[in-house]
């Protein structure tokens, strides 16, 4: 994406399609002047004279023909988005009137944005770091209040303070390791090795506490992956049908029916789950059925929560009992369906294969005992939901670079304790600092930014 950011650029910052509203956003030093084009102000009024934040109404008109009746809101920089001058146009929604509208912008001297290239401009202005630029485009994905929240989070810049502040501790660092080496004579070179591994421990902490929280992340924004597993008949696909709260999935008495997984995105307790209904497990000649039950063992393999689903009606046999195994030391829910008939499966049995807490006895015909579930899920995943206000690292260009940080700190207090040369500390703290900086945008290559912002939608 190679960009001039001298250009005044436009794009429609709606979707495309029928609405009552379509906005198409300029920005960039012409765009007071492209406005001044093909704006007629109520009241004469000159482009010019309208404040700066102001909503003003009046008509699109090209050649003396009327476009479009709007609104316009006029904001000067540097108090915007992109910190440019930023015009938006709201016209009628849908695409004949949004795209006329737009057409006007670009022929009277703006080129269509990239994608991204509004929040790129306001990274490389600024305004936001690479890790806010990151979570606009979070907030926009986001499929949950959970998510979206931890997105607002990030980008209130909580979570960018943090690595701010871990790189402001190993410059300083870094500044008492180079005065050492610089003026040896006046350094007690046992002090400031001790002190500098210190600080490498306190920083080691911090960005392990932030690797560890990666993953909570990945899951906020791209979903819980989790999968149902069980016999034929136990009850996975009537299960499904409940979250989802239709019919997806063929429900019959008859062994078998499910061949291949089904999955599906549901908002449980706030948390996107990305639900797979696969194959019932059991010994089976049936060449399509088996190459099932495998597909069902890969996905639980992969999965990050396993929903294993039983016959509370039946005693456990022996494939079960192989499914037990399989679950054991995973991250499970036993569901112990079906607690509306005479129970024969004892859950405290089962205990030696999930915690005593994550089984639970349902009956989802009778929707009873199913919101347990949910709340085990819940706790299993968001117990910490509070402490993730400021936002968490996702994405793995930003874990690679928390990793990357994590080794240098830890040679850097390897190095101290083997009592090496001082330089050796000053080269590993110098690579932490740069890792932490590709974070947040202080230290990466500009195809690498081009790359990230080239994701977002189109007007943002």
């Amino acid at each position: 994406m190679i960009i001039n950011n001298d250009d005044t650029i436009a794009a429609v910052s709606t979707p495309v399609g029928s609405g009552g509203i379509g906005i198409v956003r300029i920005s960039g030093d012409k765009a007071l002047s492209i406005l001044e084009k093909i704006f007629l102000c109520a009241g004469d009024k000159k482009v010019e004279e309208l404040g700066s934040h102001t909503i003003n109404y009046g008509k699109i008109s090209v050649g003396g023909r009327i476009l479009d009746e709007v609104l316009v809101s006029v904001m000067r920089a540097p108090s915007t988005y992109t910190r440019e001058d930023v015009v938006e146009i709201n016209c009628h929604g849908g695409i004949a009137a949004v795209n006329s509208v737009l057409r006007a912008v670009l022929n009277s001297g703006a080129r269509l944005a990239e994608p991204g290239e509004f929040t790129k401009r306001a990274f490389l202005n600024g305004r936001i770091d690479l890790l806010q630029a990151e979570a606009v485009s979070e907030i926009i994905a986001s499929k949950t209040e959970i998510s979206k929240n931890a997105a607002l989070g990030k980008l209130g810049g909580r979570l960018s303070k943090k690595i701010k502040a871990l790189r402001d501790e190993i410059l300083s660092a870094e500044a008492a390791i180079e005065a050492a080496i610089e003026y040896p004579e006046h350094d007690d070179e046992i002090t400031t090795v001790r002190t500098t591994a210190e600080t490498a421990a306190r920083c080691l902490a911090e960005v392990k506490e932030l690797i560890e929280g990666a993953d909570l992340g990945r899951i906020l924004t791209g979903g819980l992956n989790a999968v149902i597993l069980g016999k034929p008949n136990v009850g996975k696909s009537s299960f499904l049908n409940y979250l989802l709260d239709e019919d997806r999935a063929i429900v019959t008495d008859i062994p078998g029916t499910t061949r291949d997984a089904l999955s599906e995105t549901v908002n449980i307790k706030g948390l996107p789950v990305n639900i797979t209904d696969t194959a019932g497990i059991r010994r089976t000649d049936d060449y399509i059925e088996s190459l099932g039950v495998d597909k069902s063992y890969e996905y639980a393999s992969e999965a990050d929560i396993i929903f294993m689903m039983m016959d509370g009606s039946s005693e456990p046999d022996e494939e079960d009992r192989e499914i037990l195994d399989f679950i054991k030391d995973k991250k499970t829910i036993i569901i112990i369906n079906k607690s509306d008939l005479e129970q024969k499966t004892d859950p405290d049995a089962l205990t030696a294969y999930a915690p005593r807490e994550n089984i639970i006895k349902v009956s989802v015909r009778e929707d009873v005992g199913v919101e347990l579930i949910f709340e085990r899920l819940k706790e299993m995943f968001l117990s910490g939901e509070t402490s993730f206000g400021g936002g968490c690292i996702t994405g793995e260009r930003s874990l690679s670079s928390l990793k990357r940080a994590q080794k240098s700190l830890e040679n850097v207090i390897a190095t101290a304790d083997g009592g090496f040369p001082e330089d050796f500390l000053s080269m590993d703290l110098n690579d932490a600092y740069e890792a932490l900086g590709e974070i947040i945008g202080e230290s990466l290559e500009e195809d690498v930014i081009d790359k990230i912002f080239s994701s977002f939608c189109l007007g943002k």
